[in-house]
């Protein structure tokens, strides 16, 4: 039977559906290939999958519930990754409706797609996001810790899918893990991230603009380890009144400026640095506590982030000549 990724022309949908199809799964990608971003990235994507005979793309806008549900009653699949979603803490100050009709409708539909047709585990991305702006203590972020503060609209759009998704686990019995993702990088990665704009301003000779005064740290994930523990919690559906959340990052911070070093030792290249002070929507700092997902999973991420940027570049590189 398939499995539906939604999102599969994004970032971390493409790298999961490529996982699935190495090892034997049939995959049906939806996407609606927006123009968020680069729109020279998703095709490409896209064209990796589809060079295996076992990936089906279909352009389809999660938030269109019935046709939504028609083609997860079509594919007769059982397992969904939802991980398609209006993505980015600044865009949303500008413009809150695209995160109403991509986080919130979009995964109404998923659910009701879900439990209309049977599916047995439905995992979906969350974000780190939904902690808010918090300082280190030493400790990572507990997914018992408080998430009621959200300091962005798209934070407050993950916690509300959260909460959707629960509604449903208990009154439907809908089996359904929620992961809280801590900054995802890595090759084909997203070009509104801080990594990535300052690769391309850094090669260009353009000086790069540093929030918070370089005063923040981010739990860099390489996109490999956070496939890890997405296909690991998919292959382990919770019983279905009981959903889960649970966090999946390298449970590693590095500083703002350790990241911009690192990124310059591997350019070859000095960054001229422009501080600016922190801008609405952001928070300090990342850390996630990953306990529960090692003990469901053996979760281990292994690529440091002095390991995963020259992957990074490397690709950039080849795919921007």
């Amino acid at each position: 039977m398939s499995v539906i990724v939604t999102g599969a022309a994004g970032f971390i949908g493409m790298h999961t559906a490529r996982r699935l199809l190495d090892r034997g799964e049939t995959v049906v990608g939806i996407d609606n290939f927006n123009t968020y971003y680069d729109p020279a990235l998703k095709p490409a994507r896209t064209g990796l999958l589809e060079s295996h005979p076992a990936f089906r793309m279909v352009r389809l806008d999660i938030s269109e519930a019935e046709a939504l549900n028609a083609l997860v009653r079509d594919t007769g699949a059982k397992r969904i990754v939802h991980l398609a979603a209006q993505a980015g803490v600044r865009y949303s100050i500008d413009n809150p409706f695209a995160y109403q009709k991509a986080n919130l409708a979009g995964h109404l539909s998923v659910l009701e797609a879900a439990r209309h047709n049977g599916i047995e585990h439905l995992v979906y991305a969350s974000s780190s996001s939904v902690y808010g702006d918090r300082p280190l203590n030493g400790s990572g972020f507990s997914e018992s810790d408080p998430t009621s503060a959200p300091v962005s609209l798209y934070a407050a759009t993950k916690k509300a899918c959260e909460l959707m998704s629960h509604s449903y686990a208990g009154l439907y019995g809908l089996p359904q893990s929620g992961l809280r993702f801590f900054t995802v990088y890595g090759p084909w990665g997203r070009p509104d991230m801080a990594y990535f704009s300052f690769t391309r301003k850094i090669l260009a000779g353009e000086p790069i603009e540093v929030y918070g005064e370089g005063r923040m740290a981010r739990d860099f994930t390489f996109v490999d380890d956070i496939v890890d523990g997405i296909v690991g919690v998919l292959d382990r559906p919770p019983p279905g009144h009981q959903p889960r959340i649970l966090n999946i990052g390298d449970s590693r911070p590095i500083g703002l400026m350790d990241m911009i070093a690192t990124l310059e030792t591997a350019l070859g290249r000095q960054a001229v640095k422009i501080m600016r002070p922190m801008q609405p929507g952001d928070v300090t700092a990342t850390f996630a506590d990953v306990s529960a997902l090692k003990a469901l999973t053996g979760y281990d991420p292994k690529v440091p982030l002095e390991d995963g940027i020259p992957q990074f570049i490397d690709w950039y590189r080849h795919f921007y000549g």
